[in-house]
């Protein structure tokens, strides 16, 4: 039986498209292994989003050539980001590469690999190249993100309900990777999730570049309510779907409807992910983010009010090109006013083919160091804090499983999406909703205890996700 072994960089849409290539595989009478030396096919799935990934990702593909040393004829293939901006130019910065797939050829992926493996049976020669580019547009490619491979105490999943991304942010090679928006229908995206829901999966995270802009070309809007909001209704509506997450969103298109979605829908977790990039007005406009900062708190704000106790994380970008001081004091200030849960802060990394790219008032990697260490120093205090607020409190958990750490604890998620570590029994436990008394928290992860129920001695498990809690 031949094996493929899939390592994948960036982010959960490249994860959720390996999962893809992974399953179309397994149908294919492969095994997934998770060494490369003992592969037929080596692929990697590239992220162009920073220079820093794209580099590794190089790095990795390179060393890993080392194994064709003892299997002449194994296939080679990167996918991806990277893989649709550069196209043939891989070909000549890895020499044993033999496939190039772009973002929207994920499906004909297994197709080349075998056509390759064959040719180089039938060939019988050493290091033999027949190398296939394939990164053209596809028509309705986005179809074809649907399929899971199955997985040991499979909880969670990604569900890609849309690829491409029509916005035009300045430090952003995404509209150039992906393409244009194109969205699923939402039928389709129910039946994904129904199926999931049959194999024990109890909370789904729907995937978009752009996710809150679902279907705005394809499909109407219904009684005031977006394309977006009538998929979270639809969704909402599996029984044994009992969690619902959704990244990330875009601050111009979240509209009423969106937020409202919290007052009705309980499903939907007290959790969102939502891209700020920055607090300087000036530095927005330059990013090309059509919105001010004041109107980014204005939306934290009104979540809050549909959602008591929901947690907002962010994404935000420093030393982007002419930001002054002043620019920066302003995105600090504004981290300091939301207190978000949780921020991922960047170095502002120049991406070719993007126009912040040739942006005069480049700053050097000195200042563009300071202030990031400066930002998540504030960040992690505010983060640290309000994880040990939650000590002595009881919080829901829906288990996933073992602990990727400690194999002998078991790990969940609270509906404000922090980690929780306890102990348990995780082929009864994985996929229950119950509560968590936490007694411990170090840094950014609670550890606790399952409230028991004194008449069977077992988790309070929680049936519905009607209550909402912290």
């Amino acid at each position: 039986m031949p094996k493929v072994f899939l390592r994948t960089f960036g982010c959960q849409m490249n994860e959720r498209d390996s999962e893809q290539v992974a399953q179309m595989f397994v149908e294919r009478g492969f095994t997934v292994t998770p060494q490369p030396d003992d592969a037929d096919v080596v692929l990697m799935n590239t992220c162009s989003v920073r220079d820093q990934a794209e580099q590794k990702a190089l790095g990795n593909m390179r060393h890993l050539g080392k194994h064709r040393r003892n299997n002449p004829n194994m296939v080679f293939g990167m996918m991806g980001c990277m893989a649709q901006s550069r196209g043939d130019q891989l070909l000549e910065e890895v020499p044993h590469l033999d496939l190039v797939a772009g973002t929207q050829k994920y499906h004909r992926v297994v197709d080349h690999c075998v056509s390759l493996m064959k040719a180089k049976e039938e060939a019988q020669m050493d290091n033999l190249r027949l190398p296939i580019v394939d990164i053209d547009e596809e028509e309705a490619s986005q179809n074809t993100i649907r399929d899971h491979i199955a997985k040991e105490h499979g909880v969670t999943e990604f569900v890609s309900i849309m690829q491409g991304c029509n916005m035009k942010c300045t430090f952003c090679i995404v509209p150039f990777t992906r393409g244009p928006e194109r969205a699923r229908p939402i039928s389709e995206i129910v039946d994904e999730c129904k199926r999931l829901a049959d194999k024990g999966v109890r909370e789904v995270t729907l995937l978009g570049q752009i996710v809150n802009l679902y279907g705005r070309h394809e499909f109407p809007k219904v009684d005031g309510k977006s394309p977006f909001v009538q998929l979270l209704e639809a969704v909402h509506e599996i029984e044994d779907i009992k969690r619902i997450r959704f990244t990330s969103p875009h601050p111009i298109g979240y509209k009423e409807d969106v937020i409202d979605a919290f007052t009705y829908l309980p499903k939907l977790v007290d959790h969102v992910h939502f891209p700020m990039q920055s607090g300087s007005d000036r530095i927005l406009k330059l990013m090309h983010r059509p919105y001010k900062a004041q109107r980014f708190i204005e939306i934290c704000e009104k979540m809050k009010e549909a959602r008591p106790g929901i947690a907002i994380s962010t994404d935000i970008i420093v030393g982007f090109p002419g930001e002054t001081e002043e620019d920066y004091l302003e995105t600090k200030k504004a981290v300091e006013y939301l207190q978000f849960d949780q921020a991922y802060v960047f170095r502002y990394s120049q991406r070719k083919d993007t126009p912040a790219a040739e942006m005069e008032g480049q700053l050097p990697e000195r200042v563009k160091e300071e202030r990031n260490q400066d930002l998540l120093a504030l960040v992690d205090s505010i983060v640290e804090r309000k994880n040990h607020e939650h000590v002595g409190r009881t919080v829901e958990v829906l288990c996933e499983g073992p602990s990727r750490y400690n194999k002998d604890r078991l790990t969940g998620r609270t509906r404000t999406n922090r980690i929780v570590i306890f102990d348990g029994d995780a082929d009864r436990m994985s996929g229950q909703l119950f509560d968590v008394r936490i007694d411990e928290c170090s840094g950014f992860t609670l550890y606790g205890d399952p409230v028991l129920d004194p008449s069977v001695g077992a988790p309070s498990v929680l049936h519905s996700a009607e209550s909402i809690r912290v």
